[in-house]
């Protein structure tokens, strides 16, 4: 006798990312240490370069920064030579502390994550977290995240596991183990870069992207609260373009506004929808 497949009709659980999703608004924890990294070894980086990589491991989001053409030409033209892996090392050994050190900076909750994470438990859905932060950045960043409200069941690393990081399905897929989740696509995978998505994506769940508290954007609370209605909706249009086009399934601006958007997955997968 075969048993038919069991389909989930409700969710079971949200995955978050960190930086730029539930704390660091703007996610500037990352970005402004590698443009410091890069400068002692006299590689000017803007802020605009540094984010193009973002929501890979680290030691990947270098490497990635350093082939950039425009990098990649500034430090040809400083060492004579492309950049190397050995430089990728020793640039990430340089950046670990200095990311340890300053993460409790940028580790405010952004507005409406606390209230999220709360309405999420009072609806027995589980919360699980991933993050291109390394164990011990991880380490450093979740006391002060805890104190201040944000605390995920879950939260892996993207060192955590032998298989790696982003966009691969590894992170999240961890998540649904230790969260004992009985189908994938009870699950919905939330943050606000490509990689992030389309590990959410390689992991069978639904996704959402956000535009407006993140890395895409790349302005902290206060300038984006400065925008005017008209400069706000061209930015949000603007960063949200890479999140739609790496299928995130709904793009909002912030997890204040993911209440609407989970009430809509259920009644879609109530209606047997798969992401």
């Amino acid at each position: 006798m075969t048993h038919a497949a069991q389909q989930p009709n409700a969710l079971q659980a949200v995955i978050f990312d960190w930086a730029g999703t539930l704390v660091d608004f703007g996610s500037f924890a990352p970005t402004q240490v590698l443009l410091d990294v890069f400068a002692a070894q006299g590689v000017q980086v803007s802020l605009d370069e540094a984010r193009v990589p973002m929501g890979l491991g680290k030691w990947q989001h270098i490497q990635a920064l350093g082939q950039l053409p425009t990098v990649a030409a500034r430090w040809q033209a400083r060492f004579g030579a492309p950049m190397s892996s050995a430089d990728v090392d020793r640039l990430y050994a340089a950046f670990m502390p200095l990311q340890i050190e300053r993460v409790a900076d940028y580790s405010a909750p952004i507005v409406g994550a606390r209230e999220c994470l709360q309405a999420l438990r009072a609806r027995g859905l589980k919360i699980g977290s991933c993050s291109g932060y390394p164990r011990v950045v991880m380490d450093a960043l979740l006391p002060h995240a805890r104190a201040a409200g944000i605390d995920p069941d879950v939260a892996i690393a993207t060192d955590d596991l032998s298989a790696g990081g982003r966009p691969g399905p590894w992170m999240a897929l961890e998540n649904v183990q230790r969260l004992a989740v009985s189908h994938v696509a009870a699950c919905v995978k939330v943050d606000d870069t490509v990689p992030g998505i389309l590990e959410g994506h390689n992991a069978g769940m639904w996704t959402v992207g956000l535009a407006a508290s993140g890395n895409a954007m790349g302005l902290n609370w206060a300038q984006w609260q400065a925008l005017d209605n008209t400069e706000r909706e061209q930015r949000l249009a603007l960063a949200s373009q890479p999140l739609r086009e790496a299928g995130a399934h709904y793009v909002i601006a912030s997890v204040a506004e993911l209440g609407a958007v989970l009430a809509d997955i259920e009644q879609r997968l109530a209606r047997g929808e798969r992401p």
